[in-house]
């Protein structure tokens, strides 16, 4: 007797992200009945993962750069030629993802694309000059998931980036103006007065 399940449940079964299930059924791969309310349902009984998944397409190795302001553009250039050499010389194929975008920022192009690759199974190894290129905060949370989809996270230097230190301050600024407006409102003397003081504060830190 056939069983139909969502599209997060035929997923699990497959071993695919529910958005590999979407590109299955616009390729005409894998097509699932509609229910009246045209939701996805898929019949648990004929689903053969061998035949969707044929021979296992080699994931690739994602290397990625990113800077946070347009005045960084030189770094990047040297983030992503130390990448690409640090990645010939190990004989691995690779792309490059680069961003520009604060490490604050959770929603860049180049991050999400990353992500979704990962979660989709593409990507078997990722390769980043320093651990904050990725995010200043929450990188952890992304090399779980990595440990989670069997990706390979390499960090070539592994010690303190020194070179990034006015970013991380800008960072820091970041924080500091996102939640002093929360708590005074973004037109208050009181908010600007505490910019400010933290503007100052990073200069003389320099």
């Amino acid at each position: 007797m056939s069983k139909f399940v969502p599209i997060t449940v035929a997923a699990k079964a497959l071993g695919v992200s529910a958005s590999t299930l979407r590109r299955w059924e616009a390729a005409g791969k894998l097509v699932p009945v509609r229910t009246e309310g045209g939701q996805r349902r898929y019949d648990l009984a004929a689903m053969h993962p061998e035949r969707y998944h044929g021979t296992p397409t080699p994931r690739r190795t994602a290397a990625y750069a990113r800077v946070s302001s347009h005045d960084q553009r030189a770094d990047l250039e040297r983030q992503q030629q130390v990448l690409e050499l640090y990645c010939a010389s190990q004989g691995w194929p690779f792309e490059i993802i680069a961003d520009l975008g604060s490490g604050m920022n959770y929603h860049k192009k180049g991050l999400k694309r990353l992500l979704g690759e990962i979660l989709d199974g593409n990507i078997g190894r990722l390769v980043l000059v320093h651990q904050d290129r990725l995010l200043r905060f929450g990188a952890e949370l992304v090399f779980a998931i990595c440990q989670a989809k069997q990706v390979e996270v390499v960090i070539i230097n592994q010690g303190e980036d020194r070179s990034f230190e006015e970013e991380l301050a800008s960072d820091v600024l970041e924080i500091v103006t996102v939640f002093s407006a929360r708590l005074y409102g973004s037109r208050s003397r009181k908010n600007q007065k505490l910019i400010d003081g933290v503007k100052a504060a990073v200069r003389d830190a320099k």
